[in-house]
């Protein structure tokens, strides 16, 4: 069985932050990029908000970069899934879904989370072409265009909001008569005079062409109607999960599945496993607090195997 001091599981701004710094530290980091290199943020294009890029970078790029420096510096990045775990004494065991075994002295989970989609094949097609599930992420893609935005909870009322400062018209596509969010936060969308919301409506299909997303095709439960509605951009913000249900058995998550930090550190309820980037951030998912979060970890399992 494999030894080594530092374990991270994850790719993405977190994962390859811990391994720079875990890197730099003499940790001789191994990471396992997961089922998606580079993590969510390459399910976008054009990053413009991520500091020292004055006119953007391209996502891919961007990640590409980190990986590439993490490996110039001595991290071990591999290709693979890890498929369980076992936290319940160090040396930590984990297995990867290609049969290696590996014991960490130390182990970051950086696993990120997952958007939530309405599952339609159109809805696929047109992602990053129109469809996204992060306003702060693309909304200035958008400034006087009009868009959409599925959901009635506080994720989708917070969506709706932040693109209304932005965009000509926000249409809320709400499959009930009623908001799900906070009372404070339907008064936020109803002092809105560009927001229109669109009750008792489910998502039939995302309509586009080559150029990208042009229209969304919608039920009226109530009026037993179909109708196409013109837009430019199509936001989900019915919610995330935290790729964390490999860890619950060990790990404390909150009620939503993110994994609880002991803030301001990265430690876990568990000695000598930190997490970083989405999987236990519920509030901000912007690949640069993932990267700081990364940062923290890295310095954190460092402080924690020096006092070994």
């Amino acid at each position: 069985m494999e030894k080594v001091k530092l374990l991270i599981i994850g790719s993405g701004p977190a994962g390859y932050t811990a391994a720079i710094y875990g890197s730099r530290a003499a940790l001789d980091p191994v990471l396992y990029e997961g089922p998606e290199q580079g993590g969510q943020l390459t399910t976008t294009t054009l990053v413009e908000n991520y500091p020292g890029f004055a006119n953007g970078v391209d996502a891919n790029e961007l990640m590409s970069a980190m990986r590439t420096q993490a490996a110039n510096l001595g991290a071990d990045i591999r290709r693979g899934i890890v498929s369980a775990v076992d936290l319940s004494h160090r040396p930590f065991k984990v297995m990867v879904d290609n049969g290696a075994e590996i014991e960490a002295e130390s182990l970051i989970i950086a696993t990120g989370a997952t958007a939530k989609y309405l599952g339609l094949p159109s809805e696929q097609k047109f992602r990053g072409m129109g469809v996204s599930a992060c306003a702060t992420c693309d909304g200035f893609f958008y400034r006087k265009k009009v868009v959409a935005v599925v959901g009635g909870g506080d994720a989708a009322c917070a969506e709706a909001i932040y693109l209304s400062g932005l965009c000509r018209k926000v249409y809320m596509i709400v499959r009930r008569d009623e908001f799900r969010a906070s009372k404070a936060t339907q008064k936020q969308v109803f002092d809105r005079d560009n927001i229109e919301v669109l009750w008792n409506c489910n998502t039939r299909e995302v309509l586009g062409d080559e150029s990208g997303v042009t229209g969304v095709r919608l039920y009226q439960n109530k009026e037993d109607r179909e109708f196409d509605l013109p837009i430019d951009g199509f936001f989900l913000g019915i919610g995330h999960h935290p790729n964390s249900d490999l860890f619950k058995e060990w790990i404390d998550i909150d009620d939503n599945g993110y994994i609880k930090t002991q803030a301001p550190s990265s430690r876990t309820n568990v000695e000598g496993v930190f997490a970083a980037g989405d999987v236990q951030d519920p509030n901000y998912r912007q690949a640069i607090n993932a990267a700081a979060s990364g940062c923290r970890a890295a310095l954190d399992a460092e402080k924690f195997l020096l006092a070994q």
